[in-house]
């Protein structure tokens, strides 16, 4: 029997989807990949991703493997689909010449949510490999790539990650916003190099040498973030934002972190714990909080509101970039400009 990876906590499944409407997202999928990828997953398992319903994964990554079933015996560039801007960035960077990129989960869309349209299904069918971060952040679209790495390219670069680096969620579940840390995000160039170099051994020394050079900057991305936010005095240095994506930044460069939603946006936040977080507010005298640009307002605002009617004036810092990247051609829509843009403007915020 499949199992299905869920966020501990996370929102049950939507019964009223209707056995009429499920059987036609079935159909869709099965017309869109190919016969043996529907084969090997199912269609009543590839319609329960979608409505998200399902139990925990039992490996803790729920990740295809690192290494290509086949070599690349096509023409360049290699075909490479990517979940989201992180990891496009990272295998565009790797890649050089030889890799054409597309992203699936644009400026702005939430992972966690994210379902698979006619267009996602075509760019996946079409591809020569397929990239996604892993972790379960993109929970409804896990086991898809999951069983479509039984018949190609197919790799989460967050599995080669020991266990020990990963922030635990309880259960086999962890925290997947793994590329807050800068320096832990840097070891995921190695998955992708080594994949890639696998599958394509003519251009290897073409791939190391890219990942090197990436490598070497992103070190110094991570020593400039430690410098800046050093900059907040340690009283200062605590970052409250709408959903609980900074544990890595907070444990790498030493802020604490708080926020109003769970790990994953599929959770809702109740009044107690906002009511809780107005109270940490007042009593610390926090100055700001933050927005994020894939997560609504909503609950951010409730807590300014809050705080408010306990006579404590809390603003918005600015919008920082949490589960994807800026628009693509601005300093924001690489991933070394969202990392400085997030720190720019907590740094600007909170000193």
């Amino acid at each position: 029997m499949m199992r299905f990876p869920r966020y501990k906590n996370a929102a049950r499944c939507n019964p009223a989807l209707g056995a009429e409407a499920a059987a036609k997202t079935a159909a869709s999928f099965s017309n869109s990949l190919s016969r043996r990828d529907v084969l090997a997953a199912g269609a009543g398992a590839l319609v329960s991703v979608l409505v998200g319903c399902g139990s925990q994964a039992e490996s803790h990554h729920g990740s295809a493997g690192s290494s290509p079933l086949q070599k690349f015996a096509g023409k360049h560039p290699i075909r490479a689909v990517c979940t989201t801007g992180m990891v496009a960035d990272i295998v565009r960077r790797v890649g050089g010449g030889w890799v054409d990129v597309t992203q699936l989960m644009g400026e702005g869309i939430d992972p966690h949510l994210f379902k698979a349209t006619p267009g996602v299904i075509s760019s996946l069918a079409g591809a020569d490999a397929i990239f996604y971060s892993g972790l379960h952040l993109e929970g409804r679209m896990t086991d898809v790539f999951e069983n479509m790495a039984n018949r190609r390219p197919v790799t989460a670069i967050t599995s080669t990650i020991p266990v020990d680096k990963l922030i635990p969620l309880g259960g086999d579940s962890y925290d997947p916003h793994v590329w807050f840390d800068v320096g832990l995000w840097s070891s995921t160039i190695e998955s992708v190099r080594k994949f890639l170099g696998e599958f394509d051994p003519a251009h290897v020394a073409d791939y190391d040498a890219q990942a090197a050079a990436y490598r070497t900057e992103l070190a110094a991305l991570d020593l400039q973030c430690r410098k800046q936010l050093e900059a907040i005095p340690k009283e200062f240095r605590v970052l409250i934002t709408a959903h609980d994506a900074f544990h890595y930044f907070g444990r790498a460069y030493d802020v604490e972190v708080k926020a109003i939603q769970g790990v994953s946006t599929d959770t809702e936040a109740g009044l107690r714990e906002i009511n809780a977080l107005v109270d940490f507010i007042v009593a610390r005298k926090i100055k700001a909080v933050f927005i994020e640009a894939s997560v609504s307002d909503r609950n951010v605002r409730n807590l300014l509101e809050g705080c408010q009617s306990q006579g404590h004036e809390v603003r918005i810092g600015g919008e920082l970039f949490s589960d994807s990247m800026g628009k693509p051609g601005t300093p924001e829509g690489t991933y070394a400009g969202m990392v400085h843009h997030n720190v720019a403007v907590i740094v600007g915020a909170l000193k």
